[in-house]
C-alpha cells in the first residue's frame, strides 16, 4: 500500500503527511492533558522519547513485531507518567511546568548517558516500519478515543477540575485520580507517537527531545485552541507544514513563522479553534437545513 501511495504522492510529501500524522497523536496526548484537564506540561518530548527508545529497543534487542514494539513503548511511557504523575500533581500552574520540565531534562541526560542507548551518538539501525496508512489509521483511532473521552463522565469530570478543582472536589470529584489517569493517557499517546517517529526515521538521538520539542508540541496545542481536538488537529497541521511551505525563502523562514505566530496569537487569542465545538457546530447546521428542507405543515 505504502509503495502505491509513492506512486503518485513525491516521497517528500509522503514523509511530511507521515510526520504530521505523528505530531497529531503526540498533540492529542497533551490536549487531554493541558486543554481538558488544565495541567500546565513542558516536558511531553520526553515520554515521546520514552516511547521511541522502548519500542526501537524492543524491535533491535528482543525483535518483536513492530506493533508489540508500539504497544511497549506507550505503555512504558504511560507507566512513567504515572510515576512522575503521582507526586507532580499536587503541584499547579508554573510550578507542574517546571517539574515536568525538570523530569524532561532527566530523561534526556540518562538517555545520552546509557550505553543501551547509544549514548550522545544516538541509536541507528532500527527497521523501517511506520508508514502513511498506518499512522493515519493510528490518528483516526486517537481522534475518536479523544472524542469519546471529552463527552464520557471521565471527561467531563477533566473539565471540572480545569474550571474550579475546589469545586469539583466538593462535588465528590477525586482530582488527584483523575488528573494522574490523564497525564497516563497523554504519556500513552506521546509514547505511541514515539515509537513511529523511530521506526521512521531510524535513527534516535536524545537532543531530538529536548525542551524545543516539547515547546513545540506545546504550542500545536495552544495555537489550536486549548480544549479542542479540532483546534489540535488545526494547529499541529499549520505548525508542521508552514515551515515546509516557506522554505523557498529559506533566509526569512523562521521570521515569517514567527511573525505569523504572533499575528494570529494576536487576532485569536483563545486559538483558532478555542471554545468551538465543530461537532456541535456541524449538528446544528445540519438540523438547520433539514428544516429548511422541509416544506411548511409537514411532509
Amino acid at each position: 500500500m505504502d509503495d502505491l501511495i509513492r506512486e503518485f504522492i513525491n516521497p517528500y510529501h509522503v514523509q511530511v503527511l507521515i510526520l504530521l500524522g505523528i505530531f497529531l497523536i503526540a498533540a492529542l496526548g497533551l490536549h487531554l492533558i493541558t486543554g481538558v484537564t488544565g495541567q500546565l506540561s513542558f516536558g511531553h518530548a520526553a515520554f515521546l522519547s520514552i516511547g521511541a527508545y522502548t519500542a526501537a529497543l524492543m524491535n533491535l534487542r528482543l525483535d518483536l513485531p513492530f506493533l508489540a514494539c508500539l504497544l511497549a513503548g506507550a505503555v512504558v511511557a504511560a507507566l512513567a507518567g504515572v510515576l512522575v504523575g503521582f507526586p507532580s500533581m499536587r503541584l499547579t500552574g508554573d510550578y507542574l511546568g517546571i517539574a515536568t520540565l525538570g523530569f524532561a531534562e532527566i530523561v534526556r541526560v540518562v538517555f545520552m548517558n546509557l550505553e543501551i542507548t547509544g549514548g550522545a551518538r544516538g541509536l541507528a539501525g532500527i527497521p523501517r516500519e511506520t508508514n502513511l496508512v498506518t499512522v493515519y489509521v493510528l490518528v483516526i483511532l486517537t481522534v475518536w478515543a479523544m472524542y469519546r473521552l471529552n463527552h464520557s463522565r471521565f471527561g467531563r469530570a477533566l473539565v471540572a477540575i480545569r474550571e474550579d478543582e475546589i469545586a469539583a472536589e466538593c462535588m465528590g470529584i477525586k482530582s488527584l485520580w483523575y488528573k494522574v489517569g490523564a497525564f497516563a493517557i497523554g504519556s500513552f499517546c506521546a509514547g505511541l507517537a514515539g515509537g513511529l517517529y523511530a521506526h521512521l526515521l531510524q535513527y534516535l538521538n536524545p537532543a531530538d527531545f529536548g525542551f524545543a520539542r516539547s515547546f513545540e508540541i506545546l504550542c500545536f496545542v495552544v495555537l489550536g485552541g486549548l480544549g479542542s481536538i479540532a483546534g489540535a488537529v488545526l494547529g499541529t497541521t499549520i505548525l508542521t507544514i508552514a515551515p515546509e511551505m516557506l522554505r523557498f525563502s529559506a533566509e526569512y523562514r523562521m521570521m515569517m513563522y514567527g511573525v505569523l505566530m504572533v499575528l494570529m496569537m494576536i487576532f485569536r487569542p483563545g486559538g483558532l479553534l478555542g471554545g468551538v465545538d465543530l461537532v456541535a457546530s456541524f449538528r446544528l447546521l445540519w438540523s438547520r437545513l433539514r428544516n429548511t428542507a422541509t416544506p411548511a405543515g409537514g411532509a
